[in-house]
């Protein structure tokens, strides 16, 4: 490998910060919020222009229930429910029941960029958008800046705490601490929506739009994949279809990443194909294509604990829980077509398009419901770290638990805790590892969120 020298530069400090948000999803902006509103100076960086990561960049506009199993106990509150009540003013959010869940929440993900900037604004915090984390400062598991690089050239931000909200772990690899990888990932997805859609359900009796678009049939049919669809809130002829997957893509590699992004645009057109060849489908259009794939799975912090599958399905108890949820042990699999999902009412089912479901059951039925599971914050403290935290789908967890606990519902909750967590060891002058639990449960349930 050949190599360029560098000249020695002096990287100008633009921005002092009490904590620094690397990560600018929904999970980002509510640890910077969260942060802020207790009074911490909050910095953000986000690589594209505006805020919610998957949720607008990724066009998947669904979040999960905030209820228990048998809709009896509401386990979610804080940012995730009030950005759901903003959105309601401004008719920008529905109430849908998926097949497994009470009902969850859809949302309009252009009014969600603007109702976080909103947030961003209110809240003092100092917003770096297009804006790419280059690498940090730091002397062990201590960070004391980090390198940017944005508009304005290569530039630096200081701060006392760091929340690692990339998915990725872009920081905490940087530093070099501890974190998994799995031999086989869960594949990412593109989200597309396409218009006049609609008309095609109107015009075939039975249509499964699954079936249609593996169906080999088709020339351009996809492969080894899994589709689901969404309703567009105030689009009543469009549809959001995630049908694409870019199998064996590991998007913490750069050159993975760019392929992977093209490849599952190839298939948002080979469907755009197929259904305009169907009756009813002449008109349909490809309206938009989510700006970021969807990248499910690719590194795992190795935290002090790491959740398991088992405390997921069996609702193990923790003392410093920090969020709960309901969504089940969800498997997109690279080696084979389709998902398998583990609910926690103890059934489990594998589905591949066209063909049918498989359903079984994990553990006998007499055994009864797990009402909801718990996350701790144990799981969002790297090994080795000092004053730096992980939010989001990259917090600790085994495989099976990291297909529950990755939906946005869950990772907002650990944004909301990361948050809170760094501006309690800034005023104890703790080490992340050594702040106490109980008072970051206290704080959480003080800013409106349900502590059990």
């Amino acid at each position: 490998m050949a190599y360029i020298s560098e000249a020695a530069r002096q990287t100008p400090v633009v921005f002092d910060a009490d904590i620094c948000v690397i990560g600018g999803s929904c999970t980002g902006v509510f640890a910077a919020v969260r942060a802020a509103r207790l009074g911490a100076r909050v910095a953000i960086i986000e690589n594209n222009g505006f805020w919610g990561g998957v949720g607008t960049a990724g066009l998947v506009t669904i979040w999960h229930s905030a209820f228990d199993m048998e809709c009896k106990q509401q386990i979610v509150a804080g940012l995730s429910l009030e950005i759901i009540e903003r959105l309601k003013q401004r008719n920008a959010v529905a109430i849908t029941h998926p097949p497994t869940q009470h009902k969850a929440y859809i949302f309009n993900p252009e009014e969600l960029k603007i109702e976080l900037d909103c947030l961003i604004v209110e809240n003092g915090i100092k917003p770096f958008l297009h804006t790419k984390f280059v690498e940090p400062v730091h002397e062990g598991g201590r960070v004391q800046g980090v390198i940017i690089e944005d508009k304005s050239g290569r530039r630096a931000i200081t701060a006392k705490y760091f929340i690692d909200a990339t998915g990725d772990g872009d920081l905490i690899v940087r530093m070099g601490l501890p974190f998994i990888k799995y031999s086989e990932l869960q594949p990412p997805t593109a989200v597309a929506i396409f218009e006049n859609i609609r008309s095609i359900y109107r015009n075939n009796d039975k249509f499964d739009l699954s079936s249609e678009v593996h169906d080999p049939g088709h020339l351009h049919a996809l492969k080894q994949g899994f589709l689901w669809t969404c309703e567009v809130v105030g689009r009543p002829e469009a549809e959001l279809i995630a049908g694409t997957r870019a199998h064996n893509a590991d998007c913490s590699d750069a050159d993975q990443l760019t392929l992977a992004e093209m490849e599952c645009r190839r298939q948002i057109r080979a469907m755009g194909d197929i259904l305009r060849s169907l009756k009813g489908g002449e008109h349909v259009t490809l309206a938009n294509i989510a700006t970021y794939i969807g990248i499910r799975e690719t590194r795992h912090a190795s935290c002090l604990y790491q959740l398991t599958t088992e405390d997921i399905l069996l609702g193990r108890k923790f003392d410093d829980a920090i969020g709960y949820g309901t969504y089940g042990v969800d498997i997109h699999h690279s080696n084979k077509p389709g998902v398998t999902m583990q609910y926690l009412d103890g059934t489990e089912r594998y589905s591949e398009p066209g063909k049918p479901q498989q359903s079984g059951r994990w553990r006998d039925e007499s055994a009864g419901v797990t009402p909801f599971y718990q996350i701790p914050y144990r799981s969002l403290v790297p090994q080795d770290a000092e004053n730096v935290l992980v939010a989001g789908r990259l917090i600790g967890a085994d495989k099976g638990a990291f297909g529950a606990i990755r939906v946005m519902m869950n990772c907002n909750q650990t944004g909301e805790a990361a948050g809170i967590a760094a501006w309690e060891a800034l005023t104890s002058n703790q080490t992340v590892a050594g702040v106490d639990a109980g008072r970051i449960r206290q704080t959480m349930a003080g800013g409106g969120s349900i502590m059990i």
